[in-house]
């Protein structure tokens, strides 16, 4: 499995699997800019879930998608199920845009996708590891990371960096 793009201007071919179980390949969004986050249910900043939604709402037509990873890794926050976390998500937030299976983005049980992030944008948290919860990854049409977020950073605030991209 390559953690790297094979050319510059696509994404890696990743497996990846839905929260409900579905497979889907990371290349299944070429050519348009993404979000990714990961999440937690039960943290400090979950709220942050209601903004990144608003930006699904309003730009998913143009192209932009938030990918949502539930991540347990950062003070048990998510601790739930794939069915748990679903139901929270849709009852609380009204999520539409895709949330995938529980991953894990440091250690030795790294998911792929975290892997290739990490590398293409060490992180404002001092490092190449993810601090905690909600940090986010903002990635072009061409498939390259244009930029990485602390999970402190509103949602609201990529505004107008989302726009350029688009």
């Amino acid at each position: 499995m390559s953690t790297s793009p094979s050319s510059p201007s696509q994404l890696p071919d990743l497996p990846l699997q839905r929260l409900d179980g579905t497979p889907i390949n990371l290349r299944d969004y070429a050519g348009e800019v993404l979000l990714i986050v990961n999440t937690a249910s039960a943290c400090g900043l979950t709220p942050q879930y209601e903004a990144l939604e608003s930006l699904q709402r309003e730009y998913f037509k143009r192209g932009f998608s938030v990918l949502g990873f539930p991540c347990n890794q950062f003070g048990a926050q998510e601790p739930g199920t794939a069915e748990q976390i679903a139901s929270f998500c849709s009852t609380n937030y009204e999520i539409s845009f895709p949330l995938f299976a529980k991953a894990d983005v440091n250690g030795a049980q790294t998911q792929p996708l975290y892997i290739w992030l990490k590398q293409s944008a060490p992180g404002p948290e001092g490092g190449a590891d993810i601090g905690w919860n909600f940090a986010k990854f903002l990635v072009g049409r061409d498939g390259k990371v244009i930029a990485r977020y602390a999970p402190s950073t509103a949602p609201d605030e990529l505004r107008a960096t989302i726009e350029s991209a688009l």
